[in-house]
């Protein structure tokens, strides 16, 4: 039965729980077997929705030949080869071939990088197969499956509910329902009833806004209600970013600027008596040159190259805009817990009844002990009971080393009941769960409610300063219960405040006895007059990686602002040790934040690196104001009220380990070790793909700037043509791609994150860059006319020795401005030669190309060259020496008189 699948028609909703399990083959409280797991996949195949095929590889070939351009030369050697040109026809032809094959790898390759990106960004589920629950793709989901849902996930397929605790989703995205609906778990009426009526059904592609529930698996894939409209949902394209728009544009100012001066070049040429065809071929050839028509798939491949490498230091970029933007980053808007902390929080202290006791050991493993109290009886037992019952974590075991599954918080307090000998799972066996009242970050407080002895008790935790209010009375050492006085509530806050000042995470235990079992499980009917039993302090040890993070970004010119829900003495005590706060000015607790209009909280934002117990409001408020003061925000969350500050900041980072599917979504960025320090290394990954992408730029515009005034500057002069359309042509096969694509994975320079964040707003190429450009390109069509000349009217009065010297020359020029490009502040002899050892290669794959046409007889009648003596080969190599010494020797002027006016090297 379980092979049908027909979540419109079958009525999920209508059935029993006993029902279920018979038509789905499934034990409810088990789960499906693997091996039963493995058989239906075959059957139903993968839960994932039709997605739009990639580009094939012959369209994307295909695409390479669409320029007009591209045409232009084709009709141009079909025009050669009725004239009889034969070897010049199959020289272009061959020429364009190659472009496109190269055009063609680079597209590919960027394809297959952002095709590996996608399968990166995969979501989970947490199952229950053999009685054991274990976090799974959620591509590996089938029909019969039990999955637990809670807050922020999304719901991986279409599944009916055998379990909801105060459990609501939000189902906009499939029925235009715009408030979260209520769910339920018990059968509906066996009658026709809509997608929205079916309270007892969660639906793939709607999230989960509050409380927990398990469902059973009913349909997967294309058969679920968002299946059915997968027409709608197939991938959306790649948007190009905007660094890529900002290029198209430019693009678009270049070729009308190029077209000018090959139209100017094609009329001298005219007016001097050329032959029309010769120019005409000679115009096109300098249109393909002038052009860097290899630029966006140089782009494209180094920001998926760069992404790739991201990963490996655990930031998995989603959107690839984000990358731009970080380099641009000038704070980061950081949780405190996992992200500067390890997350592995430990029991210290508790405190009963006014007296306080240390707790030995660290770390999740239950070895330790309660230093001076009897924790089998009295105050410090039902302190620790209520610790270990009000509790949704577990703890695990694997190769001798502890972890928990869940909460690190609740975790903590499953080990300190474990080093006083209690264990979880046999306080369950005896008090039963009747229900619960989740977590949310505006209570601040969890509730399980379990039947003792034939009456329901609540077991209750939260923030000491909100919980302490739900309490009326307080549980002695003795365990005797007494009116809490105002004198006991100001000693809590007090030893509170003591706790936080030592940078102890504090929660806040109670309980009470329950008149009768509810029937609803209501916050305000439940969280109230509470028996106060106790406080356990714990800390979570900053991460050793984490200062010296702090201390990168700080050198980068990146302020870093910590945002928790921590007590503001446990925050400022971290910021302290981390070294990005110094004293209680720098810090603002939630209720203060509350006290500061919009336009206060802008002015005082540049002072203060602390926020303390504040909620998502704050946070949203928070990113509101930096970028108030025209800040590029980075902004950390994992849980649901994170989204929305999220996706007000400029880079919304969520945290891979903890965040929910709701935060993931809502950033552009995933911190999969939710640590701070990857934060810092994909800022510093940020600025140098951007940087690289800047070098390609550069020297893919210098160089086809000085083929222009190279063929520009002959003409003004009325010389003879230095260059041949083939040689144009080969020009700009050899040294626009793989060089170019080398330098767009040159290896980051060493003091990226010494330099300020750059203004987002700046073009490309700013001022200085754009003179470099164009100086540079000058330099080079200068040395190359000089060859020219030299050679035509000193040397030898021969043209083809002239072409040969000229062409050879310009290529070996533009091959060692690549190394040029690499920094325009150091010399290449300061970062190193073969520190870029792709670039190394593709130079010399490049300059043997060029000798190889030099030294082949079928080389030199293709490319209309001449054999040269061995003194001719070593003047050449002199001569395209010259204008890269001359570069570099501008970079060691440059150096000097920025440490004489003592200008930083920006």
């Amino acid at each position: 039965m379980v092979e049908r699948q027909q979540p419109g028609q079958f009525r999920w909703y209508a059935r029993s729980q006993d029902e279920l399990g018979r038509e789905l083959g499934v034990v409810l409280i088990e789960g499906l077997a693997e091996e039963e797991a493995t058989r239906r996949l075959s059957v139903h195949g993968r839960n994932e929705l039709p997605e739009a095929p990639p580009p094939s590889p012959w369209r994307i070939l295909g695409a390479q030949f669409t320029s007009l351009i591209i045409w232009v030369l084709i009709g141009a050697a079909l025009v050669s080869g009725l004239l009889g040109e034969w070897i010049d026809a199959g020289a272009i032809l061959a020429i364009v071939l190659l472009n496109g094959l190269l055009g063609f790898l680079q597209e590919y390759r960027a394809e297959q990088s952002l095709a590996a990106l996608k399968t990166l960004a995969v979501t989970y589920a947490r199952v229950v197969r053999g009685g054991v629950r274990r976090t799974l793709s959620s591509t590996e989901l089938v029909p019969g499956d039990i999955i637990d849902v809670e807050a922020g996930d999304h719901v991986p397929a279409d599944a009916r509910l055998i379990q909801a605790a105060a459990l609501r989703t939000q189902e906009a995205a499939l029925t235009g329902e715009s408030t979260p609906v209520e769910k339920i778990s018990a059968a509906l009426p066996d009658s026709e009833l809509s997608v929205a009526d079916q309270r007892n059904m969660v639906f793939m592609g709607t999230t989960v806004t509050g409380g927990k529930g398990r469902a059973l698996i009913v349909a997967t894939g294309s058969k679920t209600e968002l299946g059915r409209i997968a027409t709608l949902m197939t991938t959306v394209p790649v948007e190009p970013t905007p660094l890529q728009r900002r290029l198209e544009q430019f693009g678009h100012v270049l070729l009308l600027l190029s077209l000018g001066i090959v139209v100017v070049v094609f009329g001298l040429g005219l007016w001097r008596g050329e032959p029309v065809f010769d120019m005409f071929l000679t115009a096109v050839s300098l249109a393909v040159a002038a052009i860097p028509e290899g630029l966006p798939a140089i782009v494209t491949t180094t920001l998926a190259l760069g992404v790739m490498r991201m990963v490996s230091r655990h930031a998995l970029i989603r959107r690839l805009p984000a990358v731009e933007t970080l380099g641009a980053a000038t704070v980061i808007c950081t949780d405190k817990t996992g992200t500067l902390t390890r997350n592995e929080m430990t029991v210290t202290r508790l405190a009963v009844d006014g007296v306080v006791f240390d707790v030995t050991g660290d770390g999740y493993a239950p070895a330790g002990e309660i230093i001076g109290g009897d924790s089998r009886q009295g105050g410090l037992r039902n302190l620790l009971w209520s610790a270990l019952l009000c509790n949704s974590a577990s703890l695990k075991e694997a190769d001798g080393t502890w972890s928990v599954v869940g909460d690190p918080t609740e975790g903590a307090l499953l080990v300190a009941g474990g080093k006083a000998g209690w264990r979880k799972k046999d306080l369950e066996g005896a008090q039963p769960l009747l229900g619960e009242i989740p977590f949310d970050s505006e209570r601040k407080m969890m509730t399980m409610v379990r039947r003792v002895e034939g009456r329901a008790v609540a077991y209750v935790k939260g923030a000491p300063d909100v919980l302490l209010g739900r309490c009326d009375e307080y549980m002695t050492m003795a365990g005797e219960v007494r009116p809490l006085t105002e004198s006991m509530r100001k000693s809590v806050v007090l030893l509170n405040q003591q706790f936080a000042q030592q940078a102890l995470r504090v929660v806040a235990l109670a309980q009470r006895r329950l008149d009768s079992e509810p029937i609803e499980f209501e916050s305000e009917a439940i969280e109230c007059r509470l028996v106060f039993l106790g406080l356990a302090a714990m800390k979570d040890p900053l991460r050793a990686e984490a200062k010296q993070a702090v201390d990168l970004c700080r050198s980068a010119g990146i302020l870093t602002v910590m945002i928790t829900g921590d007590h503001k003495e446990t925050a400022l005590a971290i910021a302290r040790e981390a070294g990005f706060a110094s004293g209680p000015s720098q810090a603002l607790s939630g209720l203060e934040l509350n006290a500061l209009t919009d336009t206060e909280l802008a002015a005082r934002v540049r002072t203060l690196s602390v926020y303390a117990r504040v909620s998502a409001d704050h946070k949203l408020r928070i990113v509101k104001a930096w970028r108030a003061q025209g800040a590029v925000v980075a902004m950390t969350g994992d849980g649901v009220n994170d989204a929305p500050a999220i996706r007000e900041a400029d880079i919304g980072i969520a945290m891979g380990m903890t965040g929910t599917d709701v935060t993931k979504d809502a950033s552009d960025m995933v911190v999969t070790d939710d640590n701070f320090a990857s934060i810092a290394a994909a800022v510093e990954e940020g600025r140098s793909i951007y940087e690289n992408i800047r070098k390609a730029v550069h020297y893919l515009l210098s160089c086809n700037l000085s083929e222009v005034l190279v063929m520009l500057g002959s003409t003004l002069l009325g010389w003879p043509l230095p260059l041949l359309p083939i040689h144009i042509l080969w020009i700009n096969l050899v040294t626009d791609g793989f060089p170019a694509l080398a330098l767009a994975v040159d290896p980051k320079d060493p003091d990226v994150m010494k330099r300020p964040p750059r203004d987002p707003q700046a073009p490309l190429l700013d001022r200085e860059r754009f003179l470099a450009v164009c100086l540079q390109g000058t330099v080079m069509a200068v040395a190359t006319l000089a060859v020219f000349g030299i050679t035509l009217s000193v040397l030898k009065d021969d043209l083809p020795f002239a072409r040969t010297m000229t062409f050879t020359v310009l290529v070996l020029v533009q091959l060692l401005h690549a190394f040029t490009c690499r920094n325009d502040r150091y010399s290449l002899f300061q970062i190193g030669i073969t520190t870029n050892r792709m670039l190394v290669g593709a130079v010399l794959v490049s300059a043997f190309l060029q000798a190889g046409i030099l030294l082949s007889s079928w080389g030199q009648k293709i490319f209309n060259v001449v054999p040269l003596r061995a003194d001719e080969w070593w003047l050449m190599a002199g001569l395209g020496i010259l204008p890269f010494l001359m570069m570099e020797l501008g970079k060691a002027w440059k150096r000097a008189w920025s440490r004489r006016m003592g200008m930083p090297m920006a």
